[in-house]
This record gives C-alpha cells, sequence and structure tokens, in this order.
C-alpha cells in the first residue's frame, strides 16, 4: 500500500527485516530438509521399513501442500499484510516440525511433513510482498540475493548439524531440537517489523488493488508461464540436492553421513554466495542505464547452462572429481537464482498483483519439490544407481534456458485492468435531494 512508507517507524529498517526474512527462510528450509539426513540414517529406515520409493514420497510429502497452499497465502498477503500472517504460521511450522521426532508411524511422520508445507507456504508470498512494498527496482536483485542466502544457507546449515544431531543423540532428538530453536526468531519479528494489519479503509483499497490483476490476467500472459517453467527447472535441481544428495554421497560415494554434511554445506554455500553477487553485479548493470529484462535474462541462461555440469560428476569415475562437479554444479546454480526471482515475480508483474503471482509462481516450485523427490527415488529404483536423476537434471536445466530466452519479454507481461483501480463513485443525487 502506498500508506506503508508514511505510517513506517523508525524502528523498522527494511534492510534489517530483509536479513531477518532471509533468516526465516532459513530456518524453514532446516525444517523442511532435516528430514534428508535421517533418510541416510539407517536407524530411521529400519525404523519405519522404508523403500527407496517409500524414501522418495516421504521426502516429497511436504512440497504438495507447500504448493497448494501457495496461491491463498499470496492471497492473504495481498490483503492482511505481512507481519501477523506470517507469525502465526511461523509457530505452526515449528511445532510440526518439533512433533516430527516424537511420532511412530509412517503415517503420523507424513501428516507432520504436510503440516510443514502447510505452514512454510507463507513464507515467500508474505516476502516478496514486503519487498515490492520497500525496495526499488535498482535494489531489488541486490534484497533477494540477500534473501536468497537463507534458502542455501538452510539446508547447507542444517544438513550437517542435523547429521551431527543424528549420530551424537538420535533422529528423534535432532527433530525436536531444530524444531524448537527456530521458534527464537518469534521475538525480533514480533518487535521490528510494523503491525500492517488492515484498517477497513485500507482493507477496501487492497482488495480493489490486487484484483485490478485478477488470475485470469496472469494465466494469459506467457511470461507467468516462462516464470513458472523456470521456477520448475530451477527448483527440481536444487531440491534434489536438498533431497537426495546426502543419500547420494553416503550409498554411491562412499562418504559417511558426518562428512556428506559437510559437502552438502560447500554445495549450498557455493550457490548462495554466487546468488548473492549475481544478484549485485546485475543491480549495478541496471543502474548504469541497461535494461533491466535482459540483464537478468543474460544471468539466468548462464546458470542455467553452468547447472548443467553435474552430468559431469555423475560420469567421473573419482571422487575428488565427483565432488568437485557437485559443488560447482549447484554453484553455477546461483547465477539464477536472484535475477530470475527478480524477473518473474517483481520487474515483469504489476505490483498490485505481486502476492497473488509469487503464490502462482511458487506452486511450480513446490510441484517440483515434489517430482524431484519422487522422481529421483523411482529413476534411482529403476536404474540402480544416480546417474538417471542427474541425467532428468541436465533436461529440466536446457528447457529452463530456452524459457527464459523465448518467454520472458515485457510486451507479455501481465495486463492490468484500470477500471478496477477507480474507488467507488458515490451515487449522483437525486432531484428531491436538489430541493
Amino acid at each position: 500500500m502506498a500508506t506503508h512508507h508514511a505510517q513506517r517507524t523508525p524502528a523498522e529498517n527494511p534492510w534489517c527485516i530483509l536479513v531477518l526474512l532471509a533468516a526465516g527462510l532459513l530456518i524453514s528450509f532446516v525444517d523442511r530438509t532435516s528430514l534428508s539426513s535421517a533418510l541416510a540414517d539407517q536407524g530411521f529406515i529400519h525404523e519405519f521399513a522404508l523403500t527407496s520409493i517409500e524414501r522418495g514420497w516421504l521426502n516429497s510429502a511436504v512440497f504438495w501442500t507447500y504448493g497448494i497452499f501457495q496461491m491463498p497465502m499470496g492471497w492473504l498477503v495481498d490483503r492482511y499484510g505481512v507481519k501477523w500472517p506470517y507469525a502465526i504460521c511461523f509457530v505452526l511450522w515449528c511445532m510440526a516440525a518439533a512433533a516430527t521426532g516424537i511420532v511412530t508411524t509412517l503415517s503420523a511422520l507424513i501428516v507432520m511433513r504436510l503440516l510443514i508445507g502447510v505452514a512454510e507456504s507463507i513464507v515467500i508470498p508474505a516476502t516478496y510482498r514486503y519487498l515490492a512494498n520497500h525496495f526499488e527496482e535498482t535494489q531489488q536483485g541486490t534484497a533477494l540475493g540477500i534473501f536468497s542466502i537463507g534458502g542455501k544457507l538452510g539446508p547447507a546449515l542444517g544438513a550437517p548439524i542435523a547429521a551431527w544431531l543424528i549420530v551424537a543423540y538420535s533422529w528423534k532428538a535432532m527433530f525436536i531440537a531444530t524444531g524448537l530453536l527456530g521458534l527464537v526468531w518469534l521475538l525480533p519479528w514480533l518487535l521490528m517489523v510494523r503491525n500492517d494489519y488492515p484498517s477497513r479503509e485500507e482493507l477496501a483499497v487492497a482488495v480493489r488493488r490486487a484484483s485490478s490483476v485478477p488470475l485470469k490476467n496472469l494465466l494469459a500472459s506467457p511470461v507467468v508461464w516462462g516464470g513458472l517453467i523456470n521456477n520448475f527447472c530451477y527448483s527440481y535441481f536444487a531440491f534434489y540436492c536438498m533431497t537426495w544428495m546426502p543419500a547420494y554421497l553416503v550409498e554411491q560415494r562412499g562418504l559417511s553421513l558426518e562428512t556428506s554434511g559437510i559437502y552438502t554445506f560447500f554445495s549450498f554455500a557455493g550457490i548462495a554466495f554466487v546468488a548473492a553477487v549475481a544478484g549485485w553485479a546485475a543491480d549495478r548493470i541496471i543502474a548504469r542505464g541497461h535494461d533491466a529484462v535482459i540483464v537478468r535474462k543474460m544471468f539466468i541462461v548462464a546458470g542455467f547452462i553452468g547447472g548443467t555440469t553435474v552430468l559431469l560428476g555423475a560420469h567421473a569415475s573419482s571422487l575428488q572429481t565427483a565432488l568437485f562437479w557437485n559443488v560447482l554444479s549447484l554453484s553455477l546454480l546461483g547465477l539464477v537464482t536472484a535475477n530470475n526471482l527478480a524477473l518473474v515475480k517483481l520487474t515483469l508483474i504489476p505490483k498490485q498483483a505481486v502476492g497473488l503471482n509469487t503464490g502462482l509462481q511458487q506452486v511450480a516450485t513446490s510441484l517440483a519439490g515434489g517430482v524431484s523427490a519422487s522422481l529421483s527415488g523411482w529413476l534411482l529404483n529403476l536404474g540402480g544407481s544416480y546417474e538417471l536423476p542427474m541425467r532428468a537434471i541436465f533436461v529440466f536445466l536446457l528447457v529452463g534456458a530456452t524459457s527464459t530466452v523465448v518467454l520472458l519479454q515485457r510486451k507479455w507481461a501481465p495486463k492490468v485492468n484500470d477500471t478496477a483501480l477507480q474507488p467507488p463513485q458515490a451515487e449522483a443525487p437525486t432531484s428531491a435531494d436538489q430541493i
């Protein structure tokens, strides 16, 4: 809303809130991906008698509800603000993550994962709503680069920490500890973020603004479909690494669970670093007068092509070479991260539809997580090695590069219904009123 800037308290610094949002994303990924370390632990596998296919389905469970609830959450934050919807959902997912450590059946385990997906679906729509309200085009790449660090450091830190907790204590203690410790984040969030829950008048304005770009306008835009394809292809690779990388390093490359956590850390630390630098570099180029769409597209295509080097790791004969390509391929994907997010969720999208579009885009991201986790398990079972899952990644990355070049053009951005932006007119006075 236009009133947000005027009402912001001196204590609310957007860059500080951005760091807090990145920390929230980090915690969400720790709670979402800690299961991948448990799935590399033989004690956990035997506890629930899991097959490779069942491991894939269990890994994918969180992504199905995460995807289904993205658009409702986008609708929610476009109308009711960021602070309180985010806070409520944050508590819910932390408690569900902790409860994962006390369940005793596979069905209960799946239910907890589904609940985490529901609650965590607030994170991305709420963040993009905040960024759209507080950051300009020449700041968005940098802001998204900083924000994306949370999404990469989550699995980077979560994997070794979860592995250590499992080895030192148990998988049950790991889930309980990682779930409850995240609640510490809630205090600064409640203290630092301005209450943006709208008044009745502000709600009427927000509803009118949001209705100016309805869902049908988004679905009619090639830009939106290009974003859906890009987010799916990017996330397919990223979520494969989050869900299957520890198991790949242990089962096919012979590393210990603790060592696999260290290499998982380096992979995600690499993509976080590259994402932050690439977002900042694109902003600087755009600030010098270059077209934002062209600049960000160049970074995106380079990142998709760079990520295809994952296939070199699959075919590597030595452990050192395999680990090198494993880390480098995911790191190069960081060229895509911030620039794709800025382009398909902010730059080419009308501001009043940011929440709804982000929710829609996150459906593709979530679908990628579910498909990647389950399809990789099926391909692993089919081929008996991780080569087929990595070939699938190679194909999806090439599709993403093609989509970027063809579909992401200004002329195909979603249309705004200008009449919906007009305030309601007062009724004309009758002849009796004029007497």
